[in-house]
């Protein structure tokens, strides 16, 4: 059984309080709506509380959302736990150990590495947001986490970004060699749709809603989604700083990073039944912890060892790749990350605090993250 990773969590969970370890600093940023595709401004001397508690309330407020340093309700730690276990015996029993052997070897050993699961978590939580059942999610959850184990695969190929080193072992074509490993994540992508066509109940869930859920996640991982993201990113290798800025660096991890989350809570609030309103909203924030995922990410690769990361640290810097840091500097890059949790948490305003705990602790968590 593939294991959970979750030891970033166990460090704010018990030291939030004052972040010893954080990776991001409190925001002197003005709180107003991002836009993603500009440059933000660092002006106003107002601080927000960067504390990941949650407050309890029959509805979200703007106050619950700046009242963080009070003691949450919600034990996030359980829950996230929980959940991925659970997607970890559905992936197990989505992909058995059959034949042609060494193919399912190779598509098991990476989809059961363990990992964080936030996709798939933040898949089951949007379904649960909308009044969906965990069990109409979970589908959709695997379909998802199949189709990112297919990325994380192709994208640590020799020709990609040629890494060693996935979730703190081998890399697939370290093990099975380059030939299987793209094999193998190319059944996990073709096989994904399968997984969410055929498993998702039509006695719960109507054809026209699962059809449209894999409309729009074939839609994030093509030329509108990760694809586009993966390709402008290649070709930015070695650019002069004075050549690009935030929007490109932006318009990069809207569609390499962000896509994917974004599909991952939409597919479930249209499968869950969901509004079109309620799905814009949940669209929204999930492309701001999309984005937000990625500027942690950068920052982490240039303040944390492999050993702590899992992978190789300083990988972007030798391939002179554009990051957060390189293009705006530590400091404004922790910045804009609080900038984006905050937004992110504000898309949810006026759901039902109960409901909406789990998103709104994720936002903290992919926030707060050590690796």
């Amino acid at each position: 059984m593939a294991s959970v990773t979750l030891g970033s969590w166990i460090v704010v969970h018990h030291h939030n309080h004052h972040h010893p370890s954080s990776i991001l600093t409190k925001s002197r940023s003005r709180s107003c709506p991002i836009t993603l595709t500009k440059p933000i401004s660092f002006r106003s001397k107002r601080t927000v509380s960067s504390s990941s508690s949650i407050v309890s309330s029959s509805v979200v407020t703007k106050e619950d959302n700046l009242r963080q340093s009070e003691p949450s309700s919600f034990d996030f730690m359980s829950y996230i736990i929980t959940k991925a276990e659970l997607v970890n015996k559905a992936l197990d029993s989505a992909v058995p150990l059959r034949e042609p052997l060494k193919i399912h070897e190779a598509m098991r050993y990476s989809l059961l590495a363990g990992g964080k699961r936030v996709r798939p978590v933040l898949c089951i939580a949007a379904c649960e947001l909308v009044g969906g059942e965990e069990s109409t999610a979970m589908p959709a959850a695997c379909a998802v986490e199949m189709i990112h184990t297919m990325s994380l695969i192709h994208d640590d190929l020799p020709c990609m970004d040629n890494d060693d080193l996935r979730r703190g072992k081998p890399t697939n074509h370290k093990v099975f060699g380059e030939d299987v490993a793209v094999l193998a994540g190319d059944a996990l992508l073709s096989f994904a749709f399968e997984h969410l066509a055929s498993a998702t109940s039509s006695d719960v869930v109507s054809p026209v809603r699962v059809v449209r859920a894999v409309g729009e996640l074939a839609k994030a991982i093509g030329t509108e989604g990760l694809v586009a993201g993966q390709v402008v990113d290649i070709s930015s290798e070695g650019l002069d700083l004075n050549d690009v800025g935030l929007e490109h660096l932006e318009f990069i991890h809207l569609h390499k990073t962000a896509a994917l989350l974004e599909a991952s809570a939409v597919l479930r609030a249209i499968v869950g039944g969901g509004s079109d309103d309620e799905i814009e909203r949940l669209r929204k924030f999930a492309r701001c912890i999309g984005l937000l995922f990625q500027v942690v990410d950068d920052i982490l690769y240039v303040t944390k060892s492999s050993k702590e990361l899992g992978k190789t640290a300083g990988k972007d810097l030798i391939a002179d790749k554009l990051t957060y840091p390189k293009i705006m500097g530590l400091e404004k890059s922790r910045e804009f990350a609080e900038k984006l949790n905050r937004e992110a948490r504000d898309q949810l305003l006026g759901f039902d605090s109960d409901k909406v705990a789990p998103l709104l602790a994720l936002a903290n968590y992919i926030a707060y993250r050590q690796n």
